[in-house]
């Protein structure tokens, strides 16, 4: 059986999508390409066959609604429809879900949907809804409620960007052509599914030629070879990204990348001439610095640390070169005392040869420089210098007042020569038993001399210039007293002698000693004999062999023991 569609029983609501192109067109689908429900077929003639069911179900499409619309009018969106409306008024269709009644809103007599807002898909890219059709006379429902989405379309209305701009990267100085230096990457908030509008390409505006920039990866390289930091360090590239794939019409954003060329070994040591003059007085202290110098390297850190050294011998005989690690300087210290009277002048070759080298870089060596250093000895006003480091003299004992003992000699070093002039220092001896002659030096005594009471004397002798008082020099003079035979001999007298009756004639009763102050050059041989103008004991006698007191040949007296007294003679 044949019947129109206006006569059908089975009602279908059919959705018509007003789909809205990026570029603002709109699109009505035609009628030939409606969906037709499963319950219906469509004759040639162009009427429709009912096929009749008790139940059915219908399939929803996707509406779309372009994003960014501008304009005072509403967005038409599409058009609810069941074939259950004749036109009169009787269907009233019904719109729930997500933004219903306020972003979109319904024509409940025609099933025209429109969008009263301006939507951003980025916000929201889509929204799900319901809808319901509904006899006006008797509130029954026409179509079951169905579910359906209204889906935002994008457009190309954000621009790229880089969210953790500016950037900084570095790169060593002359690194080759090629070299990747840095990586950006944009983010597009567009629908990157849809079209060109989240398809970005790098491009760079500011930097060349010195770098590039991958198009598709974002990669920055070096473009120049041979970049020099020492000419220019730091370089500040701005790097594009444009979406729709770099076409005309493209949203842009853009970024600054700051790029330091970081520093290699590739400058050798340089003095800033080649020859230099130093003066040195003759006074300076060995083991002190006396002077510095310093190469240049443009360089930086441990590429431009340098070791200085000295490369003749007669340089380094004399001074040592050492590097100030914070300066960079090599300070010349003194080695060996100097003489402005024997040598004047000294030359110094002194090298600068960086302590840390790079075989990449080799080629651009060597990596050293020289320099000569004059240096001039000064001459300074030196105290008197002995002739000797210490003086021993001797005189006798018994000299007399004003004998020479010695004389000490003092010269001045210096090139004039100075007049000298002689003094005993006599803050340590209170005794003054000599003095000097201030212009000749030679020394006399003041007083008796007594080997006996001090056998030497120690005195310090003074030397000062004329033109210079106030410069000084000491030296040890050490005085021996000679012994001369002033001293008699005495009898050692401790011992009493005890002599028995009974004694032999010659035997040995005592041995007689004697001593001597006197040095035994002078003194300690003895000879004894009994003293003259005295009674003689005709009991004893005196043999002068080291002392020997014996008895004589005959009897003794009749007493059993004699005591004998001995006394001191002199002889």
């Amino acid at each position: 059986m044949r019947k129109s569609t206006t006569s059908c029983l089975c009602h279908i609501l059919v959705c018509l999508c007003f789909i809205q192109r990026c570029y603002g067109a709109s699109h009505h689908i035609p009628a030939d390409k409606v969906t037709i429900a499963k319950n219906q077929t469509k004759l040639a003639n162009g009427e429709t066959e009912v096929h009749h069911r008790p139940k059915r179900g219908w399939i929803w499409n996707q509406f779309f609604v372009l994003e960014e619309h501008i304009g005072p009018d509403t967005q038409y969106v599409g058009k609810l429809h069941s074939n259950s409306d004749k036109g009169d008024g009787s269907v009233r269709y019904i719109l729930s879900g997500e933004g219903a009644g306020s972003i979109f809103i319904i024509n409940e007599v025609t099933g025209d949907i429109h969008a009263t807002e301006s939507l951003d898909r980025e916000r929201k890219a889509h929204y799900v809804l319901h809808a319901q059709a509904f006899d006006r006379n008797t509130e029954k429902p026409l179509e079951p409620k169905s579910e359906f989405i209204i889906k935002v379309q994008d457009i190309n209305d954000n621009a790229p960007t880089f969210p953790d701009g500016p950037f900084v990267a570095a790169v060593p100085e002359m690194s080759g052509v090629g070299t990747s230096v840095y990586q950006v990457t944009a983010t597009d908030a567009d629908d990157p599914t849809y079209g060109n509008s989240a398809r970005v390409v790098y491009s760079i505006l500011q930097g060349q030629p010195y770098f590039s920039v991958d198009p598709k990866t974002g990669v920055i390289r070096t473009a120049l070879a041979n970049m020099d930091r020492e000419a220019r360090e730091h370089y500040a590239v701005v790097i594009q990204a444009k979406d729709m794939a770099g076409s005309v019409g493209g949203l842009s954003g853009s970024t600054t990348i700051n790029i330091t060329l970081t520093d290699v070994n590739d400058n050798p040591p340089k003095f800033p001439q080649k020859n230099y003059q130093l003066y040195v007085p003759e006074s300076a202290q060995v083991g002190k610095p006396v002077g510095k110098i310093k190469a240049n390297d443009e360089d930086l850190g441990v590429n431009a640390e340098i070791k200085y050294s000295i490369i003749n011998s007669e340089g380094a005989a004399m001074f040592s070169i050492n590097t100030d690690r914070d300066t960079r300087e090599g300070i010349i210290s003194l080695k060996k005392p100097l003489n402005y009277e024997r040598k004047k002048t000294y030359t110094l070759q002194i090298e600068g040869v960086n302590s840390h080298l790079e075989p990449l870089f080799s080629y651009l060596g060597p990596f050293k420089d020289t320099a000569t250093l004059k240096i001039t000895v000064g001459d300074v006003d030196e105290p008197p210098v002995f002739s000797m480091d210490y003086y021993i003299m001797d005189v006798y004992e018994n000299a007399r007042i004003g004998r020479e003992v010695g004389a000490v000699t003092a010269r001045d070093p210096d090139s004039k020569n100075s007049h000298v002039r002689y003094f005993i220092d006599h803050s340590e001896h209170s005794d003054k038993y000599f003095n000097i002659d201030m212009d000749s030096g030679v020394i006399k005594t003041t007083q008796s001399l007594d080997r006996e009471d001090m056998p030497w004397h120690n005195i310090t002798v003074i030397a000062s210039e004329v033109d210079n008082p106030s410069l000084l020099s000491h030296v040890p003079v050490t005085v021996q007293v000679l012994d001369v035979n002033d001293n008699p001999p005495e009898i050692n007298k401790d011992k009493e002698v005890i002599v028995c009756e009974s004694s032999r004639p010659g035997q040995v009763i005592q041995t007689m000693t004697a001593v001597d102050k006197d040095d035994f050059a002078n003194g300690q041989r003895f000879s004894f004999s009994l003293p003259s103008g005295v009674p003689v004991n005709p009991n004893f006698t005196l043999k002068d062999n080291e002392g020997l007191l014996q008895t004589p040949s005959g009897f003794l007296p009749e007493w059993s023991c004699i005591w004998l007294h001995p006394s001191s003679h002199q002889f």
